[in-house]
């Protein structure tokens, strides 16, 4: 996406002390390329790889305090931030974990993030070839998914050495390879799928049905919905997962991310809002509203959005609460 460097100011999201760093050491876009995201407050890092996609070495600016430790960050509530499809997704996480943990003006959380341009584009792929509409579909090999697996450890890793105390991936795509990707992580590494399901839980929904049990419908692209990890985490919390039938997805969820490919917003719009009607006409308490492509398509007065949740806003809340736990234990 991005060739050379970008520094992006924070000012735009109203934090003067943050900055974006955006490197990129390949400029030829076919070739294997790494950029990394970074905001450290209040000092910043950037971080070049090697043909590779190694990261071979970071130099601080001049803002920053030196440290005896190989740390990037030290800080007990330090937060690491795998982007997933797009860095707009990140950054949309991003932006509400810093507004949201600095209220009551309170410092925001110290936070690395890591985005790549090769791993976007890989998960973009095996998310679109799910859908004939879009893109050739196919089955995907043990290799494919290697890659992909392989990759996101690698930055989990890298977070990890990079003083990181807890991971989050605010990606539902990504979360097909939670499981492989957190295995021998030695921090905490928070799935959105639970988090979400966890916060259901908490909030004691009743029945919309007498006698019925607590129904919860997700919208999510195919590839998500095949993964089936949001169906998994709510059923273990009790729930009856309500999932968009053969018809909506063919008639409504697949031409929906069509008519956005288009850029025809207002036909991505209705049919979005006819995928939701089919869902709650069913008795779902909620949908959860697992799409970044369809997340932003409503309007935030638009009545549908108040039967939905976003999942993202759920990791947000249980990275927060996650720091605050991490704070009083220092």
């Amino acid at each position: 996406m991005f060739d050379g460097s970008l520094i992006m100011s924070f000012h735009s999201l109203n934090y003067p002390s943050h900055r974006f760093n955006n490197v990129n050491t390949h400029k030829t876009s076919y070739k294997a390329r790494s950029n990394l995201v970074q905001a450290v407050p209040p000092s910043s890092v950037i971080l070049h790889t090697d043909e590779s996609g190694r990261f071979r070495g970071s130099k601080k600016s001049s803002g920053s305090t030196s440290d005896s430790s190989d740390l990037l960050l030290n800080q007990a509530n330090t937060v690491g931030i795998i982007g997933g499809t797009s860095v707009n997704c990140a950054l949309n996480f991003l932006k509400k974990l810093v507004q949201w943990s600095s209220e009551d003006g309170k410092d925001s959380l110290p936070f690395v993030l890591c985005s790549d341009p090769v791993l976007n584009k890989e998960l973009l792929s095996h998310e679109r070839d799910f859908f004939p509409s879009i893109g050739r579909q196919k089955e995907y090999s043990k290799l494919d998914h290697a890659q992909i697996v392989e990759n996101l450890r690698s930055k989990r890793v890298f977070l990890e050495r990079s003083g990181a105390r807890c991971i989050v991936m605010p990606c539902h795509i990504s979360h097909s390879w939670h499981e492989q990707v957190s295995k021998g992580c030695s921090i905490h590494f928070l799935h959105m799928g639970e988090c979400v399901a966890r916060e259901l839980k908490e909030a004691k929904l009743k029945p919309l049905e007498a006698g019925s049990p607590l129904r919860i419908g997700v919208l999510a692209a195919n590839a998500t919905l095949t993964a089936g990890f949001y169906q998994e985490k709510l059923q273990s919390e009790g729930f009856e997962v309500v999932l968009p039938d053969k018809a909506t997805m063919e008639h409504t969820i697949i031409p929906a991310i069509g008519a956005l490919n288009r850029k025809d917003m207002e036909g991505a719009r209705n049919l979005l809002r006819i995928a939701l009607q089919v869902l709650l006409v069913r008795a779902v308490n909620t949908v959860i509203l697992a799409s970044d492509d369809m997340r932003d398509l409503l309007p935030q007065n638009d009545p549908l959005l108040k039967k939905c949740i976003d999942p993202m806003d759920a990791l947000v809340r249980a990275t927060i609460k996650w720091a605050k736990a991490a704070e009083k234990d220092t």
